[in-house]
């Protein structure tokens, strides 16, 4: 290892080489007045490791700050917050990483969530005729019972019916339903973005079948309703068995059991129709806990899947973007290609920002940037969004090769622009980003990386060195078949008005401000710190910032 300082106008930095990848430094030299120099988060101690996400001014080879450097670029600074120049020194770093990165497996969209059996499992089981539970989220308190309509029989329906609610549902397609001219049982018009089930008329078969409300009439009914060569004059109406219907793209585009049901139907290769029912605790006849699907599933030996894992299952396997359009863009960082996607789910577009050439796809610096409006465009202070775009689109321009990823529909972590502009209100009056989220009946976290993953694998990028501070994010990018070799940090200014937010992230949302990859932080005397001591040091430095400036306000 050899360690090298570096003189420019204006700084320092150091530069620490230790490995093969390539890796750009930035050092800020500039921040608000609001922060004196004395309460930079450059640590004042030797053997630590800076957080380089609130860096100003100059520091030594015994990573002390230079005061007198920073109190005179500080003092040439007017209003609470400043533009900041982004400068960079090239540097390298060790792809060798730790605590920050999950493992393979653990990324993956073919690994269940703790505790549920793969979707593999599932179709298997569903072939053979047999029940599986269906789950809507990771606390598993809401469960469906589901098998294929099509293999039907009496016992499985006296299952249904003894450990669910008592209604027989079949998940339909709009198109089986339009065939057997089954009306919607509410005469109003559908609501595409409720999140209610679509129940058609009641049905019974009238062939075979006596009352209709047996095991076996109900049966018949589901089997009937399976089959493609059944006409609307085979049944009566109404009936036993409800009819629901699956809204086109299924989980993808609606999180409801129906679409679950028949979505791992058809992933089973079989007829698009499903039988269900919410099953229900025998002892009170409410909808059953998590504990007790698990006790059901344990003594049938019935697999329990959650709609989530569902969903990465088929974005891993299915095409979701295309290719729109590419264009030359120039700007203000060089010269740029910019491709335009748009979602088959929502018809959402989204672009991809590629300098240079992609080659190989191998060792691409990327950034994934999620839509944020008022800080991107309006320079907003309350977050680091419209810096962390600025830094990278340098960054990238700077190495002469690679990506941004810029996913619309992330405003406000996926919340939208006007739950968030809500959400500040709320943190206005003493709650934080994740507390505002919450108190608005909000996820901490909508977003969804699976399309930015897509995106990628089309442009042709293989592995990547990813630009963040987001685990969220490298767990979302995992499985598509790209590989995460490194974590570049993305660091950028704390100031009066964002400094809450960003420990809000770092503290609840597991962010990572420095450099969790041994020895790529400049200034790192220490190469095998971890960041969970990163960590701690980041903690030390916000809360050592705050503390003087509540001393400033005091005096």
């Amino acid at each position: 290892m050899f360690y090298t300082k570096l003189s420019l106008i204006g700084f320092e930095s150091h530069s620490i080489h230790m490995g093969s990848i390539p890796y750009n430094l930035t050092i800020f030299t500039q921040l608000s007045t609001r922060l004196r120099p004395r309460s930079s988060a450059l640590i004042h101690q030797k053997q630590r490791r800076c957080n380089l996400s609130c860096c100003a001014g100059a520091y030594d080879a015994e990573s002390h700050l230079s005061d007198d450097i920073s109190a005179a670029m500080l003092s040439d600074q007017n209003g609470s917050l400043n533009s900041v120049p982004f400068r960079t020194l090239n540097a390298e770093i060790t792809p060798e990483t730790i605590d920050f990165f999950v493992s393979d497996a653990e990324g993956d969209p073919d690994r269940p969530t703790n505790g549920y059996s793969s979707i593999d499992q599932a179709l298997i089981t569903l072939k053979e005729g047999k029940f599986v539970i269906v789950v809507d989220d990771e606390h598993g308190e809401e469960g469906n019972l589901v098998m294929a309509a099509s293999l039907a029989t009496a016992q499985a329906m006296a299952f249904l019916v003894k450990h669910g609610s008592g209604i027989v549902s079949v998940g339909m397609t709009g198109d089986d339903l339009r065939r057997l001219k089954l009306p919607l049982m509410s005469s109003h018009t559908e609501d595409a973005n409720s999140s209610a089930p679509t129940f058609t008329v009641t049905v019974d078969a009238k062939v075979g079948t006596t009352t209709g409300v047996s095991a076996a009439d109900r049966a018949k009914t589901v089997i009937a309703l399976a089959s493609s060569v059944s006409k609307p004059e085979d049944f009566r109406k109404p009936g036993h068995v409800f009819p629901l219907k699956y809204r086109s793209g299924g989980v993808l585009t609606r999180v409801g059991h129906t679409e679950a049901s028949v979505d791992l139907v058809m992933l089973a290769g079989l007829p698009p129709v499903s039988v269900l029912s919410s099953v229900i605790d025998q002892d009170d006849g409410s909808i059953a806990s998590s504990s007790t699907l698990r006790m059901l599933a344990s003594k049938y030996n019935i697999p329990i899947v959650s709609i989530s894992d569902l969903i990465r299952y088929r974005r891993k396997r299915e095409k979701i973007v295309v290719r729109t359009a590419v264009s030359s863009l120039p700007a203000k960082w060089g010269q740029f290609q910019a491709y335009c996607y748009r979602s088959k789910l929502d018809g959402m577009e989204h672009v991809a920002i590629v300098k240079g050439s992609i080659g190989d796809g191998q060792d691409m610096l990327v950034r994934v940037h999620s839509e944020c409006l008022t800080g991107d465009v309006f320079g907003s202070a309350r977050c680091d969004c419209g810096n962390q775009l600025d830094l990278a689109m340098q960054l990238i321009a700077e190495e002469g090769r690679g990506v941004v990823i810029y996913l619309r529909g992330h405003e406000g972590r996926g919340i939208g622009l006007g739950h968030k502009l809500l959400a500040y209100n709320l943190q206005d009056l003493g709650h934080d980003t994740v507390e505002a989220n919450l108190e608005l009946g909000l996820v901490a976290d909508a977003r969804e990386y699976g399309i930015g993953a897509q995106i990628l694998r089309d442009i042709g990028v293989r592995t990547m060195r990813l630009m963040t501070n987001n685990p969220a994010k490298f767990t979302g990018l995992k499985g598509y078949g790209l590989a995460v070799v490194g974590r570049v940090p993305v660091m950028t200014p704390i100031t009066e008005e964002n400094r809450r937010y960003l420990e809000t992230k770092r503290t609840k949302m597991g962010h990572i401000y420095g450099s969790d990859i041994r020895g790529s932080s400049v200034g790192s005397v220490d190469p095998n710190l971890s960041a969970t001591n990163t960590q701690e040091i980041e903690k030390d430095s916000l809360s050592s910032s705050n503390t003087q400036d509540s001393e400033e306000e005091d005096n």
